[in-house]
This record gives structure tokens, sequence and C-alpha cells, in this order.
């Protein structure tokens, strides 16, 4: 059986001279004297699936349901497809939206919940039951088009609601959360279904959601919001690896943050002076001066942990095991330096260790200069 044909461009953004499907300028919503989102500038390609993230109140799902017509800017403008939403009420606009709850109605069968919006739409019912039926294959759910909602699993329940979102066709799909309410090993499996039916039929998603891991996984790039502003959009691999502040490298997985002062700048090389590990060897980065505040972030992973010291490396410090964990892939460690600080580290378990480094076991950590990211905020 032939795969279908990918129909999205992926990363649309790189294109010199694209045009954005989605422009948001300057939006800002207020409920009374509480801002909700504030001044938020934002530019969505044609095909993403783009996700926002960032914790509960943050924003992000005020800013999807505006995109939708729900509920409407206090300040600023936002077009989809080249034209401006202001004036145009939600049953108009080029979108439809998922909600985490799904929604669907009790006492329909699959198939007529799928096929309910085309049917009010005035589509003819043999067509409106055709197209219903070939969304139905593409979520792999056609041989339960006659059962009720209640007689399927909640990975069920969320592709029938997908169906019903994507069978109208809408340029823009606003999904909330969508994942939510299923287990992890179903959500995980789900967030592959969901990317390739996207890929697919190359229609624009914007996935709001909570949760690093799917939006790492699902995004073509990600809009990290805080407080109802945009701290850093990027793809996924550049917001972890080269967060713009510290809430980013934060809220994206784990890392380690260290405070200092620059203390010198050569052609090749920079020194920091930490409060936690003296002082630090980095790569030099344009824009800063010396005595500047910055903030040395180093994920777990780029830690290297040994029983004996290491040779020729610049940043070395030794501590003792006081925590660790194995998750199967990996094993995390909590190593404490002499003067008190806590590291967190972590190791792939590729190869199978006869003698693994083990509680209260004195250790070496060490980390490549390039493995710092400098942050300013």
């Amino acid at each position: 059986m032939s795969q279908p044909a990918i129909a999205a461009d992926t990363k649309p953004w790189r294109r010199e001279g694209a045009t954005p499907f989605i422009s948001v300028r300057g939006v800002t919503k207020q409920f009374g004297d509480f801002t909700a989102v504030a001044d938020v500038d934002l530019e969505i390609y044609k095909s993403e699936l783009f996700c926002l993230l960032g914790e509960s109140g943050c924003g992000k799902s005020t800013l999807l349901r505006m995109l939708a017509g729900f509920e409407q800017a206090t300040s600023g403008t936002i077009t989809i497809d080249g034209e401006d939403m202001a004036r145009v009420p939600p049953d108009r606009r080029p979108t439809n939206m998922m909600f985490q709850s799904y929604a669907l109605f009790p006492h329909m069968t699959v198939e007529k919940n799928v096929a309910y919006g085309l049917l009010r739409e005035g589509l003819k019912k043999s067509v409106a039951y055709e197209r219903a039926a070939e969304m139905l294959r593409m979520v792999k759910l056609e041989k339960l088009a006659r059962r009720r909602p209640d007689q399927l699993s909640g990975g069920q329940r969320q592709r029938v609601a997908l169906a019903r979102a994507l069978v109208k066709r809408p340029k823009l799909l606003l999904l909330d959360e969508p994942l939510g309410a299923l287990d992890k090993k179903l959500r995980e499996e789900t967030q592959f279904e969901l990317i390739k039916i996207q890929e697919t039929l190359g229609v624009t998603f914007i996935v709001v959601t909570h949760d690093q891991d799917e939006a790492m996984t699902l995004a073509t790039r990600i809009g990290v919001m805080k407080d109802g502003k945009i701290e850093q959009i990027g793809e996924p691999r550049e917001i972890y690896e080269t967060p713009n502040s510290r809430f980013v490298a934060d809220f994206i997985g784990s890392v380690n943050l260290f405070e200092g002062k620059v203390d010198a700048v050569a052609p090749d090389m920079m020194r920091i002076e930490t409060y936690e590990l003296g002082p630090v060897l980095l790569p030099p980065q344009a824009g800063l001066t010396l005595g500047q505040q910055v903030w040395g972030a180093v994920r777990p992973e780029r830690f290297a942990i040994s029983r004996s010291k290491p040779e020729n490396t610049p940043n070395t410090w030794q501590g003792v095991v006081e925590e660790m964990g194995y998750i199967g892939h990996m094993s995390q460690y909590r190593i404490r330096l002499s003067n008190g600080v806590l590291i967190r580290a972590s190791q792939s378990n590729r190869l199978r260790d006869e003698d693994p480094i083990s509680w209260d076991e004195k250790v070496w950590i060490s980390v490549q200069p390039s493995a710092f990211r400098v942050l300013t905020r």
C-alpha cells in the first residue's frame, strides 16, 4: 500500500520572501484591569504545525480564541490569508477549532458526528457522508463509523473530533490542548498520527499546549508564552539549544543555571566568574562587556561524569553522587560539589555497564566550553 503524499511544506518560514499566512500585529486582550495578552506580534506560515506553549494562565488559549473569533482583541490586528479578521464572525472565518472536551454528540454515530457540520451547511447528504467516510479512513476509524461515542476509547474519540474538524476543509485548524485527556502512552502514539495527518493534508495547525515534550514532538516551530507575551519563537532544536532567557531555558527541559559576571574576554575565549562554579571558560559572545551580569545555562546531558579526573578539560569539578535514577534509556544524577552546589547531570545508557556509577561515589564532572549558553536576562 502506497504512502499518502505529503502536502505540507514543513519549513515555509525559511523561504526568502515568503508571505505569512497568519499575521498578528500588536494584539492585546484585556478583561477589565487584567491583561491576558500583551502586545503580541506573531507570523505563522501556510502548512505550519505551530505550537503555543506556556503555563496555565499565560494567555495562549486567549490568543487562540481571538484567532477563532470567539474573543475580540482590545487592540491590534489579526490577518488570516490576507484578510483582516476584525469584522469577520467565527462562522465566516477560514478556521475550525477542536476543543479538549471534543464535544461529540452522544446520540449520533461516528459518521453522523463527522458529517454534521457539512449537512448543516446544506451539502447533499450523499456528498457529506462520502467526505465523512474519506476523513474517517484518514484517521483509521472507518470500521467504527456506526458506533456511538460512548463505545469508543479516549483516543478514538479524539480522532473523531479531529475528523469532524477537518472534514469542512478549513485553511486553519486551531487545537486547544487536543491530547490533554489521553494517557501518556496513547498521547505519544497520537502525536505522530496528528503529524502524519497534518503533513498529508497541508492544513495549517496551531496547537495550544502546556506540555513541553508534546510541543517539541509536534511543532515545526514553537512560541513560548509568559504573562501574556511571547518570550521566544523558534524551531524545537533552537528553543532547546539556544534559549534567549532564563525562563525559556528552565521551562523547556531541565537546565543548570549559574549566575556570574564577565571576567575576561579574549579573541578565542571568554571567562565568567560564577558564584556557584568559580571561573568558567567558554567561547566569546558578541555584545557582552566586562563586569556584565550573565547566567550560564548547561543542559544535564552536556556534563561528562567519570571516576578519574579528565585531562586537558578546562571546566572540571569534583563532587559526590547524592541521588540517581535509572529510567531505561538514561541515568539521571544529582551531584553535590564540595561547596554545596547541586549539579543535575545525565548519561545515556547506550551500553551495558557492569560497574555503573552509583550513590555516594566521588566523581569528576566536566563540560566543554561550547556547551554553555550565556543568557543576559
